[in-house]
């Protein structure tokens, strides 16, 4: 197939990237390079003859356009979006020009792109749209969010996603577009930019710096490892029913304190300093995000029934794999670590007290 990525030198797009171009797919990447948007990340496919970039806004529909007609894909997968919590706090205009301008203006594009196929290759196209479980909003301490979980996003960032969410349904819906989404939980492993939880303390751990978690450190993630995300979302995107959405997750609920914790404990086993000493040490609690969800977690069964996926990952040999491909790779998170050092964004709205700047929170 041809394949075009938005998003795709992200953390989960560049993973999506490396896995088609093993696979054998032709593929464009297609980036605006935001601070989170790294060349670096797609350095292992980028002499490769089936893969090629182009830097430019899904909100640009001129280059959406021209990047289309140009490339003739017979796959949009579309991952570009502003993705972290606490930015969307600071700076909500952000989210809602690119998660929803810009997924209108994709979807736009798209729709033209598609009416001017021949028939044949309208029955294979596909759109597939990735997002999040946080537009379902906050379970309690049992259930899990299933496809028809209703929506309750509550922080700007998931709100927008949920608007994006709403409005390739009804593309499908309205004009036919052949569309099929996705909402993952949290991912980790490799390529993290080190503003997220588990690459941030990470790297803080390493160098001794305090962990600061927000409140009790009891918010609950659901983990999945990026590379089992990756194959989940082309099995999505290439057997998935149009106006389907199918639901992600890692089956490996945790704890932040915990996943904390378990960093610290694989970092002492490979890595122990004696100037650092045992790293869980270097726990600090402060104060909460506003409006912190307290609990996220998938069913999965729809899309292990319907297609047959699983994660290949638990929690423990992926955050193991992670931690390891950091301390492989210094060249890649060094000259990100310099021009960000782990400050607390998000505070806008009721604001947390002095000494919480380089606070955790979930990894969203």
């Amino acid at each position: 197939m041809k394949v075009l990525v938005t998003g795709g030198a992200g953390f989960i797009g560049s993973a999506v990237v490396r896995y088609l171009v093993g696979l054998g797919h032709e593929v464009l990447t297609f980036d605006k390079l935001t601070y989170a948007g790294n060349l670096a990340s797609l350095a292992p496919v980028w002499e490769e003859p089936r893969h090629s970039f182009q830097q430019a806004d899904i909100c640009d529909g001129p280059a959406v356009r021209q990047a289309l007609e140009a490339f003739q894909p017979d796959l949009i997968m579309h991952l570009a979006a502003e993705s972290h919590v606490d930015r969307s706090i600071d700076g909500p205009g952000t989210f809602i020009a690119t998660n929803v301008m810009g997924t209108y203006t994709l979807l736009q594009e798209t729709l033209r792109y598609y009416g001017a196929l021949p028939a044949a290759r309208q029955e294979r196209f596909r759109f597939h749209h990735v997002s999040t479980d946080e537009v379902f909003g906050s379970l309690g301490p049992e259930g899990l969010f299933r496809e028809d979980t209703p929506y309750q996003p509550n922080s700007p960032y998931s709100a927008t996603k949920a608007a994006s969410d709403h409005l390739v349904r009804a593309w499908h819906h309205t004009y036919g577009l052949p569309a099929v989404m996705s909402n993952c939980s949290n991912n980790y492993g490799p390529y993290h930019y080190p503003e997220k939880l588990i690459p941030l303390v990470i790297l803080n751990a390493l160098e001794g710096a305090p962990l600061p978690i927000y409140g009790t450190g009891e918010n609950v993630r659901d983990w999945l490892f990026v590379e089992d995300h990756a194959e989940a979302l082309v099995l999505i995107a290439t057997a998935g029913r149009p106006g389907e959405s199918y639901n992600v997750g890692g089956a490996s609920e945790q704890r932040n304190i915990d996943v904390v914790k378990a960093i610290c404990t694989v970092l002492d086993d490979l890595v122990p300093d004696a100037g650092i000493g045992a790293r869980e040490g270097l726990i600090r609690y402060v104060a909460d995000r506003p409006g912190h969800d307290a609990r996220y977690a998938i069913d999965f069964a729809k899309l292990n029934g319907e297609l047959g996926w699983r994660p290949r990952e638990n929690f423990e040999s992926g955050l193991e794999k992670t931690v390891r491909w950091y301390l492989a790779n210094r060249a890649w998170w060094e000259p990100l670590r310099a021009g960000y050092h782990g400050e607390r964004l998000g505070l806008t709205n009721g604001g947390a007290a002095a000494g919480a700047a380089q606070a955790l929170g979930n990894a969203s």
